[in-house]
């Protein structure tokens, strides 16, 4: 029978969850930008709010006959969640001590590394409970977020898709008994096998780190107006040549900044490099003393910042961050008065 105390957290929980959800996007939101200022590579930023059902049946936990959450509104620490998605087990650890840079971090848990050290392969995620740091300028929209802590989930997306499947299989409760031992240990092959590729896949992206690729010639691509623009493959060879101790950005965010040069008239891999050349980039990137370097899109994203002002500020694929560019701009004007 439930205790009048979990029934008393679950209604509780019920009435605040409207406001723990918009925290939830928040809170995604945050991250998100944190991640791209620093210029880490990721797949999804993906915000959840526990559901009330499950909140109920964490609360409802016991030990040896006591509750496991005296306090649920307090113990329970996951009902902000945010899932980080990487594409190497390397930046898993980027996402770590970024997050230990710019937040206040109460946990950190790496379950892949408990498992390893006790000679297993399994679940794999680096679990870190986080706060707003005091220190931390929010926009005004986002100033609530001080109250609230958020459960941040970070792993591969290999990693990810092992958990996900287990937890499909494990915990509907379609897996007869006699099969357990078998399916263990295809669980337990199948992790080891995750973790070889997660390997592969960090070895891969450093052997292209290294090896510049040069822009390939080929046709000129255009909009949707016929007008042409730099392709997405074409600026990716280029800032890779440009900026080579820079890391990869998302695959996304190439086709988006070729769209604001296209806004501003530059058209072209010549017209680029005159742009760039009246801007030191280096000093600038010093200047702006990121806590991670920056990949190169942030870097060219900076750069034209630096060189056209207000008037990049202005463009239609700028409208969703004027505030964040605005702050930006006034931190290079800052450094450069400095």
């Amino acid at each position: 029978m439930t205790q009048p105390s979990v029934r008393d957290a679950v209604r509780e929980y019920l009435a605040r969850r409207p406001q723990l959800t918009r925290a939830t996007d928040a809170w995604a939101a945050v991250l998100t930008v944190a991640l791209d200022d620093a210029g880490i590579n990721y797949l999804v930023v993906d915000g959840r709010t526990k559901t009330v059902a499950s909140f109920a049946e964490k609360a409802s936990r016991v030990d040896n006959g006591a509750l496991l959450y005296p306090d649920p509104l307090t113990q329970i620490t996951d009902q902000i969640g945010v899932r980080i998605i990487t594409y190497v087990r390397d930046d898993v650890n980027a996402v770590a001590e970024l997050l230990g840079q710019e937040f206040t971090v109460l946990d950190d848990r790496d379950l892949g590394q408990e498992t390893a050290s006790q000679g297993r392969w399994g679940y794999g995620s680096r679990h870190l409970l986080v706060a707003i740091d005091a220190s931390k300028t929010l926009p005004r929209a986002q100033r609530d977020l001080r109250t609230f802590t958020a459960s941040v989930q970070v792993r591969t997306v290999l990693q990810h898709a092992w958990a996900e499947f287990e937890h499909d299989i494990r915990y509907k409760g379609s897996v007869p008994a006699e099969h357990e031992p078998d399916l263990n240990r295809r669980f337990t092959l199948a992790a080891g096998l995750l973790e070889l590729a997660d390997q592969e896949f960090s070895a891969i992206r450093d052997r292209l780190r290294v090896a510049v690729p040069e822009p390939v010639p080929g046709t000129d691509p255009v909009d949707g107006d016929g007008h042409p623009r730099i392709g997405d493959g074409e600026l990716a060879a280029f800032l890779a040549g440009r900026y080579p101790d820079a890391g990869w950005s998302r695959t996304a965010h190439y086709g988006w900044i070729c769209g604001l040069l296209a806004e501003l008239g530059i058209t072209s891999l010549d017209q680029l490099a005159s742009v760039l050349g009246r801007v030191d980039s280096d000093a600038l990137t010093a200047h702006m003393g990121y806590r991670y370097p920056p990949a190169a899109v942030r870097r060219l994203d900076d750069a034209l910042l630096s060189e056209y002002g207000d008037s990049y500020i202005g463009l239609h694929g700028n409208e969703h961050r004027v505030e964040q560019l605005r702050e930006r701009a006034v931190r290079m004007a800052s450094a450069a008065g400095a």
